[in-house]
């Protein structure tokens, strides 16, 4: 079993490039939560940061993109906002990838860690070069 000391992260880059949002964010998800890895353990942070690049050239399929809707409480009486994926794309673009994948991590304290080795950029161009990450492709996962 894994453990805090035990866990090796590694970083990964992965292109969004016309990939189906959801198909691609619950690979994205697997490769956060570490089951990718024959070390995964349910509950200990044993995943890799992902670092996600063009996520405004994700895709939906059929008529989502007018269709789909994305929800929000300012917390003030009358505060709820809604906007469909279309708006949403126009407003924050790397918003769809960040709520699909948080969507599909558990929804617990592990998650809510989880969910800061997830780093959606728009574009290419990101600023995690440091931490060399190695491009990873996706279809080699099941």
């Amino acid at each position: 079993m894994a453990n805090k000391a035990t866990v090796q992260p590694e970083w990964l880059i992965v292109d969004a490039e016309n990939e189906v949002l959801g198909r691609f964010a619950s690979k994205v998800a697997m490769l956060v939560r570490g089951k990718h890895k024959p070390t995964f353990t349910p509950h200990v942070n044993c995943g890799d940061h992902v670092v996600v690049i063009n996520a405004d050239k994700v895709r939906l399929t059929g008529s989502k993109m007018a269709d789909k809707e994305y929800q929000r409480y300012s917390l003030y009486p009358g505060g709820q906002t809604i906007e469909t994926a279309a708006k949403l794309v126009v407003r924050k673009p790397e918003a769809l990838v960040e709520n699909a994948v948080r969507g599909m991590l558990p929804k617990n304290r592990l998650g809510r860690r989880l969910f800061n080795n997830l780093h959606v950029v728009v574009g290419a161009e990101h600023k995690h070069a440091a931490q060399n990450p190695r491009a990873f492709d996706l279809n080699t996962l099941k």
